[in-house]
C-alpha cells in the first residue's frame, strides 16, 4: 500500500510539474531550442515559446492588453514607452540572484531606458550594419566601399546591386537612423523635417530594393539570393555561419561603417497581466546563468549583458569584433532616444509610408 501511495505521490508531483509553464514572446532565430529543453528539464516548466520579428507587432499586443505572455522581448528604444504606458510589472530583484552577473556597463547604458533597470533585463545588444555576398559584391562592384553606409545609401552605387538581390530591413526605428547619419545629420528624432529628407531619400532608393523584411534576409543571404543586406549583427553573422554549414560557396560579411551604426539592446520583461508569474521569475533567473547567457551567445552570434559570461563564451565569439566591438568602434556607436513626441511618431509613420512606396 505504501509504494502504492508513494507511486500515486509521484504521479501527481509529475502531473503537477508539467501543469507549470511559462509563456515566452521573442524575436524570431533567436534562441538556441536547447536552452528551451534544458529549463523544462530541470525547472519542470513547460515553456510556451511564439516569436514576432517587429517591434510594432509585440508593441501593439502589449498596448492591447490580455497578451497571455509572461516574458516578452521588446527593444530598449520601445520598451522606454512601452514602461511608460504601465504595460510591464516592476521587477522584484529579490527572485532574480543571478542579476548578479550582470554587466555594469551595459546596464548602465540601458538605464537611459529603463531608470535603475526596474522594468526589465538584458537578453542581447548588437550593432545595425551591412550584411553582404563576398563573391556577388565583388563580381558587380569590384571597388564597392564596403566599409561605409555609401554601399546602399548612394542610389549610383545601389542601382549596380539591384540585379543580385537588396534587402533591407522592415523597421523605421532601426533603418532610418542611418540613413540620417550618410546624410550628415544627428541620428535622432529631434527634427521632423530631417527625419522626412531622410525619407525622402530612401524613396529614391526603392527602385532597387528587392525587398524591406526583418528576418526573411538570413537566410536570403545564407543561400545567396541577395547581395547586400542592412540588418542586425547577429542576424548577418547567422547567415555566414549557415552559409559555411551549406557548404555551397557562399561567403558572407558583416561591416559597420565607419561613420558609426547604431547600438541596440534587447530586453526581457514581464508584462503586467503575466498569467504565470512566478514562471517568469524562474525563467529570467535561469537566463541570468552565465553558462546559460553564453549558450545563447552562442547560437545567435550577438553580444549579452552578463559580465560572468565572458569565460564561457566559444572563441570566435568573444574574440569576433563584429560581436564585441574594439573600444575605437563602440565609441562610434550611437543608441537612440525613445520617440516621445506624437508629432515626431506621425511624422516617421507618414516618412516610412513613403519611403517604402518610393512616392
Amino acid at each position: 500500500m505504501a509504494a502504492c501511495v508513494a507511486a500515486l505521490g509521484l504521479a501527481l508531483g509529475v502531473g503537477q510539474a508539467l501543469a507549470k509553464e511559462v509563456r515566452v514572446y521573442n524575436w524570431s532565430d533567436y534562441i538556441d531550442d536547447q536552452i528551451l529543453k534544458d529549463f523544462e528539464a530541470e525547472t519542470g516548466i513547460k515553456v510556451v515559446y511564439d516569436v514576432f520579428d517587429s517591434n510594432e507587432i509585440l508593441e501593439t499586443k502589449l498596448l492591447t492588453g490580455k497578451t497571455g505572455y509572461d516574458v516578452v522581448v521588446p527593444s530598449a528604444t520601445f520598451l522606454s514607452r512601452q514602461i511608460k504606458a504601465g504595460v510591464f510589472q516592476k521587477l522584484d530583484k529579490s527572485k532574480l540572484p543571478n542579476l548578479s552577473n550582470a554587466w555594469p556597463e551595459i546596464y548602465q547604458r540601458i538605464a537611459k531606458y529603463d531608470p535603475d533597470n526596474a522594468y526589465s533585463i538584458n537578453y542581447m545588444w548588437g550593432t545595425t550594419g551591412i550584411g553582404y555576398n563576398v563573391a556577388k559584391i565583388k563580381k558587380a562592384f569590384p571597388d564597392a566601399p564596403l566599409d561605409s553606409w555609401k554601399l546602399v545609401y548612394d542610389p549610383e552605387n545601389l542601382k549596380k546591386l539591384k540585379g543580385c538581390g537588396v534587402m533591407f530591413l522592415d523597421s523605421p526605428e532601426d533603418l532610418m537612423p542611418s540613413v540620417l547619419v550618410y546624410l550628415g545629420m544627428s541620428p535622432d528624432w529631434s527634427n521632423v523635417k530631417n527625419v522626412e529628407k531622410a525619407a525622402e531619400h530612401l524613396a529614391k532608393l526603392k527602385p532597387y530594393i528587392t525587398k524591406f523584411h526583418s528576418s526573411e534576409y538570413i537566410n536570403a543571404l545564407a543561400n545567396g539570393n541577395i547581395c547586400v543586406t542592412v540588418g542586425y549583427s547577429g542576424d548577418i553573422l547567422q547567415a555566414k555561419s549557415r552559409a559555411e554549414e551549406a557548404g555551397k560557396g557562399v561567403e558572407v560579411a558583416y561591416s559597420i561603417p565607419n561613420e558609426g551604426a547604431q547600438l541596440w539592446f534587447d530586453q526581457m520583461a514581464i508584462p503586467a497581466d503575466a498569467p504565470n508569474l512566478e514562471e517568469a521569475y524562474a525563467f529570467l533567473n535561469y537566463m541570468l546563468k552565465p553558462e546559460v547567457a553564453a549558450k545563447a551567445s552562442n547560437f545567435v552570434q550577438y553580444a549579452n549583458g552578463n559580465l560572468k559570461s565572458q569565460e564561457f563564451l566559444d572563441k570566435e565569439v568573444k574574440d569576433n569584433p563584429e560581436v564585441y566591438p574594439s573600444p575605437e568602434v563602440f565609441a562610434k556607436l550611437y543608441t537612440m532616444p525613445t520617440i516621445e513626441d506624437s508629432k515626431i511618431q506621425r511624422a516617421l509613420t507618414r516618412a516610412w509610408t513613403k519611403a517604402k512606396s518610393g512616392r
